[in-house]
């Protein structure tokens, strides 16, 4: 296993890995996927997937707490010190998560628990069967019924049950843009169709 996250669960640590339906590769895959090996051998993947949902919401709105861990000027073994007792009285976590967040205490990758988090988020998706799916639009999608007739039609393209939710980004000028997990994409915007163009403009000249 990459790193003892059992320590004090020699049995769990002494078996095989349990590797997750999903891959994943670089450090934060190598901490991914040993966790999830433990938490599923000590049939704690619900519980952890918790924490990692709290933790990463903390992170990624709270600047005091992600500045502490990622701050270089604080010691690995003060961050470890502290978090040891921040984390499973602030935040409830189990002893898998906290033996996690110590060791990437200890090594200086603190940096990479947002990335854990989401990962173990597509995992905990993949097996309940969910796919996130993200509508972008230039503008705030506001019509109701077009929304609602939108969502009907991205359900066709999948089995999965979609959990859908909405994004603004003006750069697109228009129409949509379907993200599919991060991993497929739908583009149906004018800024993909005036690149189009552009494109084919140049090859003319």
């Amino acid at each position: 296993m990459f790193v003892n996250l059992t320590r004090g669960y020699a049995s769990v640590a002494t078996s095989a890995m349990i590797r997750p339906p999903i891959g994943f590769f670089g450090v934060d895959g190598k901490y991914t996927n040993a966790l999830y090996s433990a938490a599923s051998k000590t049939q704690k993947i619900d519980a952890v997937s918790q924490d990692l949902n709290k933790l990463k919401d903390a992170y990624q709105k709270d600047a005091k707490f992600r500045d502490f861990m990622i701050n270089p000027l604080i010691k690995s073994s003060v961050k470890k010190e502290i978090l040891s007792k921040v984390l499973p009285e602030k935040f409830k976590t189990c002893d898998l998560t906290n033996n996690m967040v110590a060791i990437m205490a200890e090594t200086n990758k603190l940096k990479y628990l947002p990335l854990v988090a989401g990962n173990f988020a597509k995992i905990m998706a993949f097996i309940r069967g969910e796919l996130d799916c993200t509508i972008i639009t230039a503008k705030p999608l506001t019509d109701q019924k077009m929304k609602q007739e939108l969502e009907a039609i991205l359900k066709k393209f999948t089995s999965k049950k979609l959990t859908i939710a909405t994004k603004v980004d003006p750069s697109i000028v228009g129409g949509v843009v379907v993200d599919f997990g991060g991993e497929h994409y739908i583009d149906m915007s004018v800024r993909s169709k005036l690149k189009f163009y552009t494109d084919v403009l140049r090859e003319s000249v």
